[in-house]
């Protein structure tokens, strides 16, 4: 079987390629994308081979994975992986289109792709409407936020709470997750994406290195320049400002 993987977050891309080998070390993942754009450039080259499946983000880094399907027309069977809530999902159902949702459980996927095998291999092919679940998705999208993050040391994952993030930093070419504990994990996120998918009420962009949540801020101190100095619990070793041309909406979204 061959299958391609556009999903936008690195560590679940792994683990569902990992997944998959343990289900079937013969699965060939013949590319992992992180966004629309490139998945449709790989299409239009006819030296790629066809995949047998997709496993497909709803959310990739450019726009809904939703596009890829409609400007290819595909009729390719497409499991897809999302953190959308059961409402969201009942569409899923009226397609008979089948979803996983994050983080990926070993049954849940084992359970796919045998519904795979038994029914969506031996259908004629036919191009999947997905007009209820964008409507659904674009209903629902001002409320639906990431509410936690997958994070690796070696070969092991876990899985941080939105609530236990205090605050994310980007710092020598990377971006940091800080937990309220003062534990310190990569991720695979520009601070730019991350002010895209938190919770708005939750979550202010500081400055340029910074995205700090409101339990994370505890004193905020006036500065020369009409800057403001902020404390941050777990502390920073650097001095933190929030940009002068920021300091009326922080203080607005402080006062929320």
């Amino acid at each position: 079987m061959k299958v391609l993987i556009i999903e936008d977050e690195t560590l679940t891309a792994q683990r569902l390629q990992a997944l998959l080998h343990s289900y079937d070390p013969y699965i060939e993942v013949l590319a992992q994308f992180r966004s629309v754009n490139k998945t449709i450039q790989w299409f239009q080259d006819a030296s790629h081979p066809q995949p047998d499946l997709i496993f497909l983000d709803i959310h990739l880094e450019d726009d809904l994975g939703f596009r890829i399907i409609d400007e290819l027309q595909l009729t390719i069977p497409i499991i897809f992986t999302t953190a959308y809530n059961e409402y969201t999902l009942q569409a899923f159902k009226v397609n008979s289109i089948d979803y996983l949702l994050k983080p990926i459980d070993a049954d849940e996927l084992a359970g796919a792709l045998n519904k795979f095998k038994l029914h969506w291999q031996t259908r004629k092919p036919a191009l999947i409407d997905t007009s209820p679940l964008e409507h659904l998705i674009e209903k629902s999208m001002p409320t639906v936020y990431k509410d936690r993050f997958m994070v690796s040391l070696g070969p092991k994952y876990r899985s941080i709470n939105i609530k236990d993030v205090a605050y994310f930093i980007y710092e020598d070419r990377v971006t940091l997750l800080i937990t309220n504990d003062g534990d310190r994990w990569a991720v695979d996120y520009s601070l730019d994406r991350l002010v895209q998918i938190l919770d708005p009420h939750l979550f202010f962009r500081v400055n340029r290195s910074l995205l700090a949540a409101l339990w994370a801020i505890q004193t905020a101190h006036s500065f020369s320049g009409g800057k403001l100095k902020l404390e941050l619990e777990p502390i920073l070793r650097q001095e933190i400002f929030v940009s002068g041309d920021r300091v009326s909406s922080f203080k607005d979204w402080l006062g929320k």
